[in-house]
């Protein structure tokens, strides 16, 4: 374990146990680096590290303090590494936004206001009215976003904003099908939005969850497509004939 791992797990340990507390600042580096055997250095590159996950907040002139440790934020963290994830691992993904999705599209319909309502139908009429992929995008995120923020659980809501933000990584507008994809997409966001303004958490569930499915098929078509030679030789090693 090099130095900086040392510090790392050392003041990531001092939290987990409740040591240094959510708000309350870090000992001085001095006392810090004798109780974990390490460098200023090696100290200071964990704390940037820990900085960067939401866990410890440098303030200019004050000192380093533990983050309020919402777990929202904790979890926004997340998309420093889920955005490394390749297609294959984001559509892995997919199956545990389906599962969040339509919970929080069913508690959306159980919480909402009139006022609510009114914005979800404001950012459809956005979507169908604009020509501009990228604008579309963003609208359909804020949509969604309104959902999981009516659902009233601000770590989901951050959850599936780092999903969704990965996702619209790929354009599936801009695909030869984009205009039709567009059309059902709208139609997409028409059905969910009714169930939530009728106050139906089970059909708003399934729209949601048909929804999330649909944008998961569109997807796949940034895959590259199998070789034939890649299938064989699965093939032959599924079968045992080679190793």
């Amino acid at each position: 374990m090099s130095a900086v791992d040392k510090a790392f797990h050392g003041l990531r340990h001092m939290i987990a146990t409740g040591r240094l507390g959510a708000g309350q600042r870090i000992p001085p580096e001095g006392e810090l680096c004798e109780e974990l055997g390490v460098s200023r250095g090696s100290l200071r590159e964990a704390v940037r590290m820990l900085a960067a996950l939401g866990v410890i907040e440098p303030r200019h002139g004050s000192g380093t303090y533990v983050s309020p440790l919402r777990p929202e934020d904790v979890i926004g963290s997340l998309s420093l590494t889920l955005e490394l994830l390749p297609l294959t691992g984001l559509l892995e993904v997919y199956e545990i936004r389906r599962v969040l999705e339509a919970h929080v599209a069913a508690q959306a319909a159980a919480r909402c206001t009139p006022e609510e309502v009114g914005t979800l139908f404001a950012l459809i009429e956005a979507m169908e009215a604009t020509d501009d992929p990228t604008k579309a995008s963003e609208l359909d995120h804020r949509f969604h976003s309104e959902i999981a923020r009516i659902g009233g659980n601000p770590t989901l809501a951050s959850l599936l904003s780092v999903f969704r933000a990965r996702s619209r990584k790929y354009q599936v507008f801009t695909l030869p099908e984009g205009p039709e994809l567009r059309r059902k997409s709208d139609e997409d966001h028409r059905v969910l939005a009714t169930a939530i303004a009728d106050h139906d958490p089970v059909a708003a569930a399934g729209a949601a969850q048909a929804h999330v499915a649909q944008t998961e098929r569109w997807l796949r078509a940034f895959m590259p497509p199998v070789e034939e030679d890649s299938v064989e030789a699965d093939s032959v090693r599924e079968d045992g004939n080679a190793s």
